[in-house]
């Protein structure tokens, strides 16, 4: 029985085959299997023998040669490759694998990956996508699709929160205004987080400040609106002779009965007008 081939170009040697030279052949297998594991290679895309804008990774039975028998491929050149118009790269069929691949061209144009035939998930980079990508080969019969894994920290949305250790993102991490009222957790923002001078009239909620919030003393005047001091914000016997202007205390404001003969003021009283018993051109003194 002739010996038989993985789709990965690796040899199956039957029993009783390739006698003498299985040490030479294992030796090959071992050798191709360390290329598949690690190996890399610089694919050109405007090579000769290409066509116009495809380039198939092959892979080679028993050999080292297939590009496609690589861990690593560089798709371009290091310089890098420049290419004059958008390419297409292939992989073999039925091959279930992944490959980190390198997009390493340079001008407007784009390269897509895909399988040889069918119309299996592609993955494409654009041209102004450099990355590295990390390439999953599915390896589905008729339909082989390639997956871009998001390998490369490059890549849009690559970095998903699963991937980050508690406490790795730091404030140099954070962009300006990324943090907004979503992100506060209700009751986190305590005295300290708030700068001074910064709670304005807009930020207080109606009837969010009573007197526990007032320092004794801190109420002036000109803060208290005309009108506003009623007979109930006073306290019993707070308004003296002090607070009570001249002439302020009319008729209708004394009580009947409420002026005694101690709240009357004494004096002399002059006059030439004779009293009852007098005689007029005197001058006469009363006391009262």
């Amino acid at each position: 029985m002739a010996s038989t081939f993985t789709n990965l170009g690796i040899e199956l040697m039957a029993t009783g085959e390739n006698a003498g030279t299985w040490g030479t052949k294992t030796n090959a297998n071992l050798n191709l299997a360390e290329q598949l594991l690690g190996g890399f290679k610089i694919q050109t895309l405007n090579a000769a023998g290409t066509g116009a804008n495809t380039t198939p990774l092959a892979i080679a039975d028993g050999a080292l040669t297939g590009a496609a028998q690589n861990r690593v491929i560089i798709l371009g050149a290091v310089s890098p490759e420049a290419i004059t118009g958008n390419k297409i790269v292939t992989v073999p069929l039925l091959t279930e694998t992944f490959y980190i691949i390198k997009n390493s061209t340079s001008g407007a144009h784009t390269v897509q990956l895909k399988a040889v035939s069918g119309s299996g998930a592609t993955v494409t980079w654009s041209a102004t996508d450099k990355s590295y990508k990390l390439v999953y080969v599915d390896g589905v019969a008729t339909n082989t699709g390639v997956y871009d894994t998001e390998l490369d920290s490059t890549a849009a949305d690559s970095i998903t929160t699963a991937m980050l250790q508690d406490d790795a993102v730091t404030v140099a991490k954070m962009a300006v205004n990324s943090v907004d009222s979503d992100q506060y957790v209700d009751g986190s923002i305590d005295t300290v987080h708030i700068a001074d001078s910064q709670i304005t009239v807009a930020k207080m909620a109606a009837n969010s400040v009573d007197s526990d919030q007032y320092v004794d003393g801190s109420i002036d005047t000109a803060h208290i609106a005309n009108s506003q001091i009623t007979n109930a914000l006073m306290a019993d016997n707070a308004i003296d002779t002090a607070e009570i202007a001249a002439s302020a205390v009319e008729t209708a404001k004394i009580n009947n009965d409420a002026v005694t003969a101690a709240k009357l003021q004494r004096k002399f009283t002059i006059s030439t007008s004779s009293p009852s018993g007098g005689s007029d051109g005197d001058i006469w003194f009363k006391y009262s």
